[in-house]
């Protein structure tokens, strides 16, 4: 029984190691998405050095997870912790889409490959949020490009076939995006041709007042 006893203890230590650095793990987990959150809206609003301050943040946090849970994979592979890794990607990836600019890799950003495709299938739907506010302003060309990259990323994500337990439910993420960017090309679609029929009224109208009618 004795050894029962000391077994039971060494047991009891691991457990509260293991829930310390768990409960560190969500608390960082959730500030890494805050931060991501106000990437992504600073990238809405271009302010563009504030959206890379966020994302410097969020790197710093990454890079302390690994380090602090290098010891505890299954809290590093638990479903907070790599949902708000990928948000992190998502974010990444929201910034260079919209900049125009090289997409990072996995290896670049350290995230497994399912949290990175996942973090792409979520790009999509802040592309969509980029394109409503360009065709807002008169920014089609500028929506077009987003929605090719729309199309890009769902060209992507559905030869991903492979078994949700490998890529983490990307099925699912990648029907979602199909609908987005229908949704996207539809509104694309109508603005353009609500546009064109604009400027036919309009020079309609200019000739009928060249011509003096």
């Amino acid at each position: 029984m004795n050894h029962l006893e000391e077994t039971a203890e060494r047991i009891h230590a691991h457990f509260e190691i293991a829930t310390a650095v768990r409960d560190r793990a969500l608390s960082q987990s959730r500030t890494l998405t805050r931060h991501c959150a106000h990437a992504i809206r600073a990238v809405h609003r271009e302010e563009w050095d504030l959206a890379k301050e966020h994302l410097s943040e969020c790197r710093q946090i990454i890079a302390s997870l690994r380090q602090e849970l290098a010891a505890h994979p299954d809290i590093f592979y638990a479903g907070y912790t790599q949902d708000a890794l990928k948000e992190y990607a998502e974010a990444c990836l929201v910034y260079a889409l919209v900049q125009n600019s090289e997409l990072p890799s996995p290896e670049t950003l350290s995230l497994e490959f399912a949290t990175y495709l996942q973090g792409l299938a979520e790009a999509a739907g802040e592309l969509r949020r980029r394109c409503l506010d360009c065709l807002l302003r008169g920014e089609a060309v500028e929506a077009e490009r987003l929605l090719r990259h729309m199309d890009d990323i769902y060209g992507v994500l559905v030869t991903m076939d492979y078994p949700d337990a490998i890529t983490g439910g990307l099925r699912r993420l990648t029907d979602i995006v199909r609908g987005v960017t229908e949704r996207t090309r539809g509104d694309l679609t109508l603005s353009l041709r609500q546009q064109q029929l604009e400027r036919s009224l309009a020079s309609v109208e200019q000739r009928l007042k060249d011509s003096g009618i």
